[in-house]
């Protein structure tokens, strides 16, 4: 079963995400373009997880749009990531963005 499969959540696989992917650096870029948007933090990237839809448990991309943001906002999200994607947004209505690890 995958580990986001009808919103299943079990601790260790916390504990598993971390180990794996401690002290990587984080890039998000639009995946439009491909240009960098900036990097973030193994915190802000797992609530972007936990916050958007993911097609499958390997997807790297999100679709984003202002209430998209909106609604992360609400939500709690850091302002640093909230700032790099209205930043990346600009006056665009939509756009998707892909994380990688570095």
């Amino acid at each position: 079963m995958a580990a986001f499969a009808a919103g299943v959540y079990h601790p260790l696989w916390k504990a598993k995400w971390e180990t794996q992917w401690e002290g990587a650096m984080i890039e998000l870029r639009d995946k439009e373009t491909g240009r960098m948007i900036g990097t973030i933090t193994e915190d802000q990237l797992r609530f972007l997880v936990g916050e958007l839809e993911e097609e499958s448990s390997e997807d790297t991309d999100y679709y984003i749009n202002k209430l998209t943001l909106d609604m992360l906002a609400e939500h709690g999200a850091d302002q640093h990531l909230l700032e790099l994607l209205r930043a990346a947004m600009g006056s665009r209505e939509e756009m998707e963005v892909k994380y990688s690890r570095v």
